[in-house]
C-alpha cells in the first residue's frame, strides 16, 4: 500500500511540474527593482539586453544551483557568439549569507550579471517556490521556458530552447 502512495505522489508531483511549467509560458516577465553586487540598481524589465535572456536563480548554499551555473559559464561565451543570449544570476542569500555571494562569484569567474533578491521580491513574482529555476524570456520580455531543478544534460535543453527563440 505504501508503494502505490509513493507512486501515486511521485505521479502527481511530476505532472504539477509539468502543469506549472506550461502556465509560466507566455507570461510577461514582472517589474522588479533589485541590486546587483555592487549596489547598483536594475529594473528587471529593462536589463539592457538586445537578446534573448536567461534569469537563474540561485543561493551559494544550494549545491544544484552552482552546478548549473558553472556548467552554463564552461559553455557561456559560445551561446552568447551563437544566440546573442544573456544570462542574470539572481540571488536569493538572505541578510545572513548575501555576503558570501562576491566571493562565491568573483572566485568563479562568472560573466553574468547577478543581481540579489534578499527579500525574495523577485523570486515571488516570478512565482519560485525552490532552486535552482531557471527561465528563458525572449526579446519582447515574455517567459518561453522554464525549468526546476538541476540534473547534467538540462543545460542542453535549455541551449535548444534558446536556439529556438533565435532561429540560428
Amino acid at each position: 500500500m505504501k508503494k502505490i502512495i509513493f507512486i501515486c505522489t511521485l505521479i502527481l508531483g511530476l505532472t504539477q511540474n509539468i502543469t506549472i511549467s506550461q502556465e509560466e509560458s507566455g507570461k510577461k516577465l514582472p517589474e522588479v527593482k533589485l541590486n546587483d553586487m555592487n549596489g547598483k540598481a536594475y529594473n528587471t524589465l529593462s536589463l539592457g539586453f538586445k537578446g534573448p535572456v536567461v534569469i537563474s536563480f540561485w543561493a551559494t548554499w544550494c549545491s544544484p544551483c552552482k552546478k548549473e551555473l558553472n556548467t552554463i559559464h564552461d559553455l557561456y561565451t559560445d551561446w552568447q557568439a551563437e544566440t546573442g543570449v544573456n544570462l542574470v544570476a539572481v540571488s536569493i542569500d538572505d541578510e545572513k549569507t548575501k555576503n558570501q555571494v562576491p566571493i562565491y562569484v568573483n572566485g568563479r569567474g562568472w560573466e553574468y550579471l547577478v543581481l540579489m533578491d534578499p527579500n525574495g521580491d523577485f523570486k515571488r513574482a516570478m512565482g519560485v517556490n525552490n532552486v535552482p529555476h531557471t527561465f528563458l524570456i525572449d526579446t519582447e520580455g515574455n517567459i518561453v521556458y522554464s525549468h526546476n531543478n538541476y540534473a547534467p544534460g538540462d543545460e542542453e535543453k535549455l541551449y535548444q530552447k534558446i536556439k529556438e527563440i533565435t532561429k540560428k
